[in-house]
């Protein structure tokens, strides 16, 4: 029995989908996670998507769709945590490629749907930004949440839309995605993020990593991103809840715009007109910037010297963790370098270790 599972946003939506399967699903069957490579800048320093043209390696499923196994690679210079998650997962990762448009990802459902006769197709959105109406002043990245809904909407098949850690993406409130919730699926637990644990230590994720956190019982708030973007961890966090597909279309106007879309560029054309900006345009002005900027070594006790201050000002601002892409940014160092910062924290200082976020202290 094959399940399908598709990763709304990518990135950290994939992982948290197969923490999914398992609490619902659990060992009696396999999944397959239909996700875009679309990491952030400290992965992939090209601005966007990639698709199937960016990788080597990669498996035939269906004339659309590709798979993505551990013996992939990103085409330099460009940068993946699919062949990676690939090779820590018992399912099939496939490739969501949005640069045909919402048309395109629409056709790669339909054969999906075809070829795998799924038991159940799920649409699954980490945080909510997938239920935005497009002119909400926090959000950052309505567009890979809108083609895969503009996608799913227009597929002769039963799709469940659900919302896990409601406002964990920090663009869209709780209180406001509340009232659109119908049927409480799960509640995480701390056994839940077992599953992907190990995961959790290297993926970049920010929104995936405050749901494991929640389920494992951490309470605050949550600096993230480069802004420094104050999240509350709270009982809400590793809840999972139930959407209408219709309302989500509804409401979305980005997603009824792009439905009919064949290009990427399409779809960007109309979140700058709807949304009033596109992600990748900042992708792109923040990668322009990056190149500008010399490389530096991490210097040990530099480091943790500007972490004393960080934690310092972060607690006047009521902050009990922040995750490690923010402390990369905020201590003025390379995406590239989080995971040597990463290790240097957690060996200087392990009891501030809030696995997976690192917790501020008193």
């Amino acid at each position: 029995m094959t399940r399908l599972i598709v990763a709304a946003g990518g990135g950290g939506d994939a992982v948290a989908a197969a923490m999914l399967h398992a609490a619902l699903y659990g060992d009696e069957d396999q999944a397959v996670i239909l996700t875009y490579a679309w990491d952030r800048l400290l992965i992939d320093p090209l601005p966007g998507p990639r698709g199937a043209d960016g990788f080597t390696g990669l498996e035939p499923v269906t004339q659309s769709v590709w798979s993505v196994p551990a013996e992939a690679q990103p085409i330099a210079p460009a940068g993946s945590t699919l062949p990676r998650l690939a090779s820590e997962l018992p399912h099939t990762l496939a490739l969501l490629d949005p640069h045909q448009g919402a048309e395109g990802i629409t056709r790669q459902l339909e054969e999906l749907v075809s070829h795998l006769a799924p038991a159940s197709i799920d649409l699954l959105d980490v945080g909510g930004d997938i239920l935005a109406q497009g002119d909400e002043p926090t959000l950052k990245s309505p567009l890979a949440d809108a083609l895969t809904l503009a996608a799913c909407c227009q597929v002769n098949a039963p799709i469940r839309l659900l919302v896990s850690g409601p406002g964990l993406d920090g663009e869209i409130s709780p209180d406001d995605l509340r009232p659109l919730f119908s049927t409480p699926v799960h509640t995480f637990t701390a056994e839940d993020v077992e599953t992907i644990g190990s995961i959790l230590e290297w993926h970049p994720s920010e929104a995936t990593a405050m749901l494991a956190a929640t389920a494992r019982g951490a309470r605050g708030i949550c600096e993230v991103r480069d802004a420094g973007l104050p999240v509350p961890l709270t009982d809400e966090g590793p809840t999972v809840h139930q959407v209408d597909l219709d309302d989500a279309v509804s409401r979305n106007s980005l997603a009824r715009a792009i439905m009919t879309t064949t290009t990427l560029d399409e779809a960007e054309a109309h979140s700058r007109e709807i949304c009033g900006f596109s992600e990748i345009d900042y992708e792109r002005n923040k990668a322009a910037w990056l190149t500008e900027r010399p490389p530096t070594k991490l210097d040990p006790d530099d480091v943790l010297s500007r972490l004393d201050q960080f934690q310092s000002e972060a607690r006047t601002r009521g902050v009990t963790h922040t995750t490690f892409r923010h402390l990369t940014e905020a201590l003025d160092l390379r995406g590239s370098q989080r995971d040597e910062l990463r290790r240097l924290l957690i060996h200087s200082r392990p009891g501030q270790y809030d696995a997976p976020l690192w917790s501020i202290g008193a």
